[in-house]
């Protein structure tokens, strides 16, 4: 049985509000992986099924745009629940838009149309099996040695009932008009959730900003947003739309 004295932490990789990601190496192989510890004996009810959850949602799935999962164990010890899953070589492409902001770079053209196949191979996929991610970001893409971008953070996707859900989540930049109104959530919110994903590739910022919610929801409701500041040709940038 696999315990988590069995891997040896190489450095952190990102935390949430209860839960840490590392750079590990399993000893027996020297094999690199990702592992999310979830502390939960510090969780609400509802907290531990997003994790279980999670664990459910990435074992039922196997797909090249999605991250892999390799295994999930409780450490008794510590009572933390360990999942280990693939390491993205080259971190999350919120990461990767903040180093071209600070190298003033852009992705090139061919770069974007790579984000765009992949993100939506991955997202079809987990459609296909009737799952919502729910919180579909720029930090939540993962970009694998191969450079391949993937998506990943699936704690509150859920398996929808009749193309639906009915609770909310997800980040407010990214959030569909529905989402904000408190509708049921289906596959076409997380289509817009991509969209706003693949507008901040290219523009390295989200399409709608605002200085409070307010503002925020109301941009999205009349959908109000700049073009995006093209440096692609202007034949692809007519065909990319939220």
């Amino acid at each position: 049985m696999t315990q988590l004295k069995d891997f040896e932490i190489i450095n952190t990789l990102g935390e949430g509000s209860y839960s840490q990601v590392y750079k590990v190496k399993r000893k027996s192989d020297s094999q690199i992986y990702a592992m999310k510890k979830v502390q939960m004996n510090q969780l609400k009810q509802k907290e531990k099924q997003n994790a279980l959850n999670e664990v459910r949602i990435l074992a039922s799935i196997s797909n090249k745009h999605i991250i892999n999962y390799k295994e999930a164990f409780i450490d008794e010890p510590s009572q933390l629940l360990c999942i280990i899953m693939e390491y993205a070589e080259f971190g999350d492409l919120q990461g990767m838009i903040n180093t071209h902001i600070k190298n003033k770079t852009y992705f090139q053209e061919q770069q974007i149309w790579g984000i765009i196949v992949d993100l939506t191979k991955g997202l079809k996929a987990l459609h296909d099996m009737n799952i919502l991610h729910r919180d579909l970001k720029s930090a939540n893409i993962f970009i694998t040695k191969d450079k391949i971008y993937k998506l990943g953070d699936l704690n509150v996707s859920k398996v929808a009932k009749n193309g639906f859900v009915n609770t909310q989540t997800g980040t407010p930049y990214y959030a569909s008009p529905e989402v904000w109104r408190d509708e049921p959530y289906n596959s076409k919110s997380d289509i817009w959730s991509l969209g706003c994903v693949l507008y901040e590739a290219c523009a390295q910022r989200p399409p709608f900003t605002a200085n409070d919610m307010e503002g925020l929801f109301n941009k999205i409701q009349k959908g109000r947003f700049d073009r995006i500041p093209f440096r692609l040709t202007s034949w692809n940038a007519s065909k990319f739309k939220i």
